[in-house]
């Protein structure tokens, strides 16, 4: 084989694998796609048929916060949810506390439970990130085609909160009323701190005395 022979074959197989390896598609197909996800109607399903039923089974923040103290990787393990790996672990709590200062962005309440009684923070004015949608561990990522579309279930979810959840109790909650409440933290495993820890708030109830 000549070598004219041998460089026409090598540009044909280069020219083949060039053709099967690259896959080419229409902007607006693509676009058509992520408009075609309506989020703010998969995050109302989600909150509605997953996270409120789920409530129900939520761990009790004391007995969760003393068995992070005595055997963090077991409280991580039964109870900590995550979608992707790293440190950052999401829990979906309970609990009841006492209202001890109301701030412009937050409400400061003490645990009440037999052993753990440490103050914790309820967000009530800046409420983003994925604690909420992640935390139950019912949300299936390999139902969305791209990450906008599971991100933006994300910010659907905090918005619920923020326009739902928040303002009826904020408009009423004072200073010595003591709280029931359920929701997400974020905890880092690796550098797990259980002081000042931030609740995003998804049920908050003013009990009455």
């Amino acid at each position: 084989m000549n070598k004219m022979v041998r460089y026409g074959v090598f540009l044909l197989v280069v020219a083949f694998l060039a053709y099967h390896s690259v896959y080419f598609k229409k902007l607006d197909e693509v676009k058509a796609g992520t408009a075609s996800f309506n989020a703010k109607k998969y995050a109302a399903d989600f909150w509605a048929k997953k996270l409120t039923p789920a409530l129900a089974k939520s761990t009790d923040t004391g007995q969760l916060l003393s068995l992070l103290r005595t055997d963090k990787d077991k409280a991580f393990k039964e109870h900590a949810h995550a979608l992707g790996i790293g440190n950052i672990k999401y829990f979906l709590i309970k609990g009841s506390g006492k209202v001890t200062d109301v701030q412009e962005n937050q409400v400061l309440i003490r645990l009440e439970s037999e052993n753990e009684k440490p103050e914790m923070r309820l967000a009530t004015e800046y409420v983003f990130g994925n604690a909420v949608r992640d935390a139950s561990g019912t949300i299936d990522i390999n139902e969305f085609s791209n990450s906008m579309d599971f991100n933006n279930v994300s910010a659907e979810i905090n918005k619920i909160i923020r326009e739902k959840v928040i303002p009826p109790f904020k408009s009423k909650v004072k200073k010595g009323d003591v709280i029931e409440f359920a929701g997400a933290i974020e905890l880092n495993q690796e550098h797990l701190k259980l002081n000042n820890i931030e609740i995003i708030p998804i049920s908050l109830t003013i009990k009455e005395l």
